[in-house]
């Protein structure tokens, strides 16, 4: 069904403008280029102008009016998409974080971005980043956030996360780091927080061994290795003692708080004490909501 879109309307979609030698004003002049609707300086000489929406991809067409046969001749054509998603998800250690990033990445095709992964990637190529984080780290000294935030923000700016949505996978991981993404524009539709009892984290922790040949990770009571070959051979991180990861929980749940005050009205609580398929069904839920929502919103401009 055709909606009719008058001068005084306002329709914030991408749209370019076309256009045949015409003034929206005496002081005015629009050549072809992308504007949104509301910036077009339309005044009330110009009566004789609407825009006709046909549907998805939304195509806006002007109509001249019979009694104003003078009015300007353009078009305007515009994508009506749903926009990518753009996923924050943060949780202590053992909240399974990395499990849920897997799931979520394979059902939704979003970009997956861990900062680790970015520092670790740098370094290895040699960038101007990757040097002077390793400078800090052979140090033994925390790497400066502003490193960190130029590696993620790169990051997030790549073609793929712009069009197929990214997920952040723990970060930010301060208010300080969470400020400076909004400075340069990357902001959440979504900041999912796993919430594990601290007990279930302990033994989670604790409980962790890693094959040092293939980089898996098994647990002595929940992924017990395959075989005794694997069993002899695993390892367990130094710092995976209850004495110290709850020192690392008491770190986690102070930078979250402050986190959380900043994406207060985009967090999503999710229960991670459950089995992982039940994590991501709660997960599944409140996404899917979000790009429902999202079509709605397109479906109600097109009725």
């Amino acid at each position: 069904m055709a909606t009719m879109i008058s001068s005084s309307s306002t329709v914030n979609l991408p749209m370019t403008v076309k256009t045949n030698s015409f003034s929206t004003s005496p002081s005015s002049s629009i050549n072809s280029k992308h504007i949104l609707p509301s910036q077009l300086p339309f005044t009330p000489t110009n009566h004789g102008l609407s825009l006709r929406y046909d549907g998805n991809p939304l195509r806006c067409r002007h109509r001249r009016s019979p009694q104003s046969p003078n009015a300007a001749n353009f078009q305007v054509l515009a994508s009506a998409t749903v926009e990518p998603l753009k996923i924050m998800i943060s949780g202590a250690p053992a909240s399974g974080k990395g499990t849920q990033c897997e799931l979520i990445k394979e059902k939704y095709g979003l970009v997956h971005i861990a900062a680790g992964d970015l520092l670790r990637a740098e370094i290895a190529a040699g960038s101007e980043n990757g040097k002077r984080a390793k400078e800090h780290m052979e140090k033994g000294q925390l790497v400066p956030d502003e490193i960190v935030v130029t590696m993620v923000k790169e990051r997030l700016s790549q073609p793929d996360s712009q069009e197929n949505g990214w997920l952040l996978d723990g970060y930010p991981r301060s208010l300080s780091q969470a400020t400076a993404l909004k400075k340069y524009g990357f902001q959440p539709d979504l900041f999912i927080l796993l919430e594990v009892p601290e007990d279930t984290l302990v033994e989670r922790v604790v409980g962790r061994r890693l094959d040092p040949v293939t980089g898996k990770i098994y647990h002595v009571k929940y992924s017990p290795p395959e075989t005794d070959e694997i069993a002899v051979r695993l390892t367990k991180r130094f710092d995976d003692t209850e004495e110290k990861v709850k020192l690392r929980l008491k770190t986690h749940h102070h930078n979250v708080e402050a986190v959380l005050s900043l994406y207060e009205d985009v967090t999503v609580k999710v229960n991670g004490s459950v089995n992982k398929e039940d994590v991501f069904a709660q997960i599944d839920v409140a996404l899917t909501n979000l790009l429902e929502q999202r079509k709605s919103a397109l479906g109600s401009l097109a009725a």
